[in-house]
């Protein structure tokens, strides 16, 4: 435990279980306090009582990201209670199509981009007010080396065979928004970067992945935890820039 965080405030959504789960905790492990946004809010506090069990100053508000209710209502309890954000990880997101592109229904294309794209930017939009009141804001948008355009192009790829439009697309879509938001906020204190936590085991690819949660929060807690000199606008997993 360390304290190189106290006093700032972080949310993370989908934060209940899984990545957003392990980058609260170890934000929290260093000082910051930490809102567990969930859709079922059960389960949010479940999982921050888990996290306050570890003297970890967590707790949970219910926050679905296609909900635009929620989120309005999450940014309010923030600003009654903390009156400004420091960190904001938008960690929620769904990958559900599993056949070639052209096989795809335009429905799963649109629920995918309901949450991994609209879901990402309407919650950003809520908690930017608050981000502007941080000395010093952060916005970590989880993203996925399959949103490379350039690896998705190489035949030699690690994943070359995992086409997948919804997801690919979407987590593409992401890094376009990390890129812009960058760019309008160049001015301010507030950073904004895409990070690839790897191939790590979670539900979202049913625990195949070979990496721990550990190491697939490396690199959003790095970004979230950047120096005032800091970069802004870049796609990086703990080793480095990933290519666009």
């Amino acid at each position: 435990m360390s304290d190189d965080l106290k006093g700032k405030v972080a949310l993370i959504t989908g934060a209940n279980k899984g990545i957003g789960y392990e980058i609260a905790r170890q934000l929290g492990s260093r000082g910051a306090t930490v809102i567990i946004g969930a859709r079922n809010i059960e389960r949010g506090t479940e999982a921050s009582n888990q996290l306050l069990s570890h003297q970890i100053d967590a707790r949970a508000v219910q926050l679905n990201v296609t909900d635009q209710k929620t989120i309005d209502s999450t940014a309010s309890q923030i600003d009654g209670e903390f009156g400004k954000l420091d960190i904001l990880v938008n960690n929620a997101g769904i990958a559900i199509d599993r056949v070639p592109p052209s096989q795809l229904d335009i429905e799963t294309l649109r629920q995918t981009y309901e949450t991994n794209v609209f879901g990402v930017f309407a919650v950003t939009k809520a908690m930017l007010p608050l981000l502007k009141k941080s000395p010093a804001g952060r916005i970590v948008n989880i993203s996925s080396g399959l949103a490379s355009l350039t690896q998705n192009s190489d035949p030699n790829y690690e994943f070359a065979d995992m086409k997948l439009l919804a997801y690919n697309s979407s987590k593409t879509a992401v890094n376009a928004f990390t890129v812009l938001f960058a760019a309008e906020l160049k001015d301010t204190p507030i950073k904004v970067n895409a990070a690839d936590p790897g191939f790590t085991a979670t539900d979202i690819n049913q625990y195949r992945g070979y990496r721990t949660v550990e190491q697939g929060a490396t690199a959003a807690v790095q970004l979230a935890t950047l120096p005032d000199d800091g970069v802004s606008g870049g796609f990086f997993d703990e080793n480095g820039v990933v290519p666009w």
